[in-house]
């Protein structure tokens, strides 16, 4: 009788079910290692992602030695305003980050800005009026920006930078103007005194780049004669 009991598996030996499975303490175990296998990758999942955060943060942060000083707008700035040092700040950004052509102080006080600037916004070389600009919106190397007084207020509105004008001379007594340059083109309107607001339209003057050879000749007749520009 003992015999035929532990054969049956009611005595002696631990009892299986109809699919060979353990009993509910060793169920109970292995849905416990899942979980905790389950667990340990949610863990290493959250820790990748940390991590990943983390290298976005440094490497949009400079780093200790990593940083450039880069001189920005201290407030807005219009343009054809001369640049004073009041109108600039110094302050620290990523090395990957500085704009090509950006200048130091020195280069950029008592300057003329070309176009606006946003506080906070770097100055450029293309920022200002100068050869450099010059060459870019013609397309010459040796370009030159020469201001040309502007005989008629009413043109003033229809100046933006990028248009192309030419540059007439009126002739005395009623003759025909002359030419002085054609195809030049506008880089920004210039306030009397540097200034960009407050002032009437009359007495501004254009500032506009052409070739060398013909900056010379509009400079003069701009000193001396009535000077208009026509638009192409």
């Amino acid at each position: 009788m003992a015999e035929r009991r532990t054969r049956n598996g009611t005595a002696g030996g631990p009892t299986r079910g109809p699919t060979g499975s353990s009993g509910p303490v060793e169920a109970v175990a292995a849905f416990l290692g899942r979980a905790g296998w389950r667990r340990a990758v949610l863990v290493r999942r959250c820790l990748a992602g940390a991590l990943g955060a983390v290298a976005v943060v440094l490497a949009l942060s400079p780093a200790d030695g990593q940083g450039a000083e880069v001189v920005v707008a201290a407030r807005d700035l219009a343009p054809g305003s001369v640049v004073a040092p009041a109108d600039l700040t110094v302050t620290t950004w990523p090395v990957e980050l500085v704009p090509a052509g950006a200048v130091d102080a020195a280069a950029a006080e008592g300057r003329v800005l070309a176009g606006a600037l946003r506080a906070g916004e770097p100055v450029t070389d293309l920022r200002l009026a100068g050869n450099l600009l010059a060459a870019a919106a013609t397309g010459i190397p040796d370009a030159a920006a020469v201001p040309v007084r502007l005989a008629d207020p009413d043109v003033v509105a229809l100046l933006t930078p990028g248009v192309r004008v030419d540059v007439v001379a009126a002739a005395p007594e009623g003759g025909e103007p002359t030419v002085l340059a054609d195809s030049a083109v506008v880089l920004t309107v210039l306030e009397p005194g540097g200034t960009s607001a407050g002032s009437s339209p009359r007495g501004r003057s254009a500032l506009v780049a052409l070739p060398r050879a013909l900056a010379a000749r509009v400079a003069a007749a701009s000193l001396t004669d009535q000077v208009a520009v026509t638009l192409r």
